[in-house]
């Protein structure tokens, strides 16, 4: 299915014999299934049930939603709060909470599925030479698609349960590479 970013008043129909039809539809809406179901499996949140919003009629969106805050001084995303994304291990919209250690690093990649790789130096003291030598930790974050993230942006993750062989992180807040500022100290 197509998504159309406002409703259409008309659209153009082909057949096979190569007619163009001109065919006025109805109201088209924004959000289809298959924009949300984009897994094989069928995705729902957890809490939320399908049976009592098919049965009763909810008439509020924000009601079929489960969002929560996940403390610390973190806002919660507009996107999680108002989107339409359904990922069981979002720390905004699932049941991962997060605990323990709070990191900040460099976005090294993104070119795995909701899942990015965070570069973190740091200076190593070698007492032999009495000298400092750099050295650098890649680490495994999961990004809820809540967040756009590019290489490059200075992301803060949050420890969390094992989402995975390698995974133990969650993205909890983006700031932004500065753009074409004067060449300064940086932190990373």
């Amino acid at each position: 299915m197509r998504r159309w970013s406002s409703p259409p008043a008309q659209a153009v129909v082909s057949l096979l014999c190569g007619f163009e039809f001109l065919i006025h539809l109805p109201h088209y809406p924004s959000i289809t299934m298959s924009d949300v179901q984009v897994e094989k499996a069928f995705q729902k949140q957890h809490g939320i049930s399908l049976i009592n919003i098919k049965k009763y009629g909810v008439k509020k969106a924000s009601s079929t939603r489960f969002y929560k805050n996940v403390g610390l001084g973190i806002r919660t995303p507009t996107e999680a709060i108002k989107g339409n994304y359904i990922d069981n291990k979002c720390p905004f919209t699932s049941d991962v909470s997060i605990r323990g250690r709070i990191l900040s690093g460099v976005v090294a990649s993104t070119k795995m599925n909701r899942t990015i790789t965070v570069r973190r130096d740091y200076l190593h003291y070698v007492r032999k030479y009495s000298r400092y030598e750099k050295r650098h930790r890649m680490i495994s974050a999961h990004c809820s698609p809540a967040f756009r993230v590019d290489e490059g942006d200075i992301v803060t993750v949050g420890q969390c349960r094992p989402l995975s062989k390698t995974v133990r992180f969650n993205v909890i807040r983006i700031d932004r590479k500065a753009t074409g500022a004067q060449k300064q100290f940086t932190k990373f």
